[in-house]
């Protein structure tokens, strides 16, 4: 998740979460309210009612992802289920039994596998959160 740090005036810093762009497009809302709110009172001869200021960040629309990131998705998943299963195997060729050096060596390959099934799930987890 993106966030950028908005210097309002008068010491006052806010956080918003969302990148620059989201945080123009809301100002310019917050900014369309108030000329709303503004000239409304002035049309009717109705005393305005003060009404207390939301101050609510906007959701983070999700962007739809690009052809690559579709195919890279569907790849990871594929990886991650392959890399599962070889852990499996692994782990079956260990509880067996072997000599040091095989038991070592299966141990390294469930190691290398596990680091790199956690860099892809990641990934993955990137992915997914903005489909």
């Amino acid at each position: 998740m993106q966030h950028i740090f908005v210097f309002e005036g008068e010491g006052k810093i806010s956080d918003f979460p969302g990148n620059y762009t989201e945080l123009r497009d809301y100002q310019d809302e917050q900014e369309a309210e108030k000329k709303s709110t503004a000239s409304a009172p002035a049309k009717s001869n109705a005393a305005p009612v003060a009404e207390p200021v939301k101050e609510t960040a906007p959701a983070v629309s999700k962007r739809k992802l690009s052809y690559k990131e579709q195919k890279e998705m569907e790849q990871l998943e594929t990886e991650i289920a392959q890399m599962e299963k070889q852990k499996v195997q692994l782990v079956e060729k260990l509880n067996a039994g072997g000599s040091h050096d095989e038991l070592a060596k299966w141990s390294r390959q469930i190691e290398e596998i596990t680091d790199s099934q956690a860099e892809k799930e990641m990934r993955w987890l990137e992915l997914s959160e903005n489909a």
